[in-house]
């Protein structure tokens, strides 16, 4: 069914990086959910009038609250479709960012008024009608619920959809709550015990658990989250495999103004020995293939390196073996030496976890102290920066025992 909604709904769906598929998809997603939501909010409203269950009503207006979630939704991708203009020259994508927001606000706001309800259905327990229409209903609902995470979740993935993932969340929770609904009203009919203000407290409680994840899900692209190390690695390879003198890539930096808009800058390194008109020609390459394949806007600054200067590969490779074994998780970059009457400066940049911070003097100590010890007259001189990834993650593979090894010989 899933397949079958995309292939009529969504022309050219496999180009997933156009915002206009994405606000198709987007369409389908929200139209479904209304549809379904409103089934089943109307549904279970009448059964849990008529029998004067609590729990059935909350879970209904659980269903309704998916509704209204979904026409948010719906918005959020039209909104987001909209291409940029000259007040919003980064476009307008986060407004899918916003709609999941205001659908994590709603759910909570619904979250506490059944916690109200529920806590009064406690407080003054009335005993409720069980029929089998009632089962029914509730099996209906769970089935649709299974079908409709299961809907989102392949759509919300395809389209690298942080709002319709938050949404299949949602679907299989409802999912866990109806069935709790189902199995208080059972053991009520056959033992009496009267569990419904307590199971509608549990559906509220676990609504509004919803709702927190789902803002935090929303909040985290808008206030500024770590880059996917998956898209790092991926951006770190398209890059190097383009042109062989490409040796490595470090300083990746990637902002994001919302799905299918994303602005990223990294450093290049390139042997100084290159005709820089051809490693202009190649960087230029790298931005043109990235913005027009993949949607990027790609900014790279040119590192030219040193490959033949015996004293900085033993110096670098003498920082790297220190780096290491303080923690493997440490790198460095873009080294360079400046020479001296009386004293040799090693400038260069390491890489920390954020994790480290505490331990930053201990790191530059031992690297001063690795530098004295194969040349007195040698001073470092270190840019810390916090990434938390490695910088030389980037570098060529080392050549073949013999061989000169390239990848200790840059920056």
């Amino acid at each position: 069914m899933t397949e079958l909604l995309i292939r009529l709904f969504v022309p050219n769906r496999e180009e997933t990086t156009d915002p206009a598929v994405r606000g198709r998809y987007g369409t389908v997603a929200g139209l479904v959910g209304i549809a379904c939501n409103l089934l089943l909010f109307i549904g279970k409203v009448i059964i849990g009038l008529l029998s004067a269950s609590i729990s059935i009503v909350a879970d209904a207006v659980n269903n309704l609250s998916d509704a209204a979630s979904s026409i948010m939704t719906l918005m959020g991708f039209r909104l987001a479709s909209k291409p940029a203009d000259a007040e919003h020259p980064y476009g307008h994508a986060r407004f899918e960012y916003l709609s999941g927001l205001g659908v994590a606000a709603l759910i909570l706001m619904i979250g506490f008024q059944m916690v109200k309800s529920s806590v009064g259905k406690i407080l003054h327990p009335e005993p409720v009608s069980f029929s089998w229409a009632l089962c029914a209903v509730l099996i209906v609902s769970i089935g649709l619920k299974l079908w409709m995470a299961h809907f989102n979740r392949t759509i919300g993935k395809r389209i690298g959809s942080t709002t319709l993932e938050a949404t299949a969340a949602d679907s299989r929770n409802d999912v866990i709550s109806t069935s709790g609904v189902l199995v208080s009203a059972v053991i009520a009919h056959f033992s009496g015990l009267q569990l419904d203000g307590y199971v509608g407290l549990a559906v509220a409680l676990f609504i509004i658990y919803s709702g927190i994840g789902i803002g935090k899900e929303t909040l985290r692209p808008l206030i500024g989250s770590p880059t996917d190390p998956e898209l790092l690695d991926w951006l770190r390879r398209e890059t190097m495999d383009y042109h062989p003198c490409i040796l490595g890539v470090h300083d990746i930096i990637v902002h994001d103004y919302g799905p299918g808009r994303r602005f990223a800058s990294l450093h290049a390194e390139i042997p100084h020995t290159e005709d820089v008109l051809l490693a202009h020609e190649v960087l230029d390459g790298v931005e043109r293939m990235f913005r027009l394949q993949h949607g990027i806007e790609l900014v790279i600054h040119y590192d030219p390196v040193v490959t033949d200067d015996e004293e900085l590969n033993a110096m670098r490779k003498t920082m790297l073996h220190t780096l290491e074994s303080i923690d493997e998780s440490l790198g460095a970059h873009d080294f360079r030496l400046v020479r001296g009457k009386g004293q040799t400066n090693l400038i260069f940049d390491v890489v920390l976890p954020y994790h480290f911070s505490k331990r930053e003097e201990e790191v530059l100590t031992r690297l001063e102290q690795a530098a004295k010890s194969i040349d007195d007259t040698v001073h470092t001189i270190v840019t810390c920066d916090y990434h938390g990834l490695r910088p030389d993650f980037g570098r060529k593979p080392k050549q073949e025992e013999g061989e000169v090894e390239q990848d200790e010989s840059i920056s």
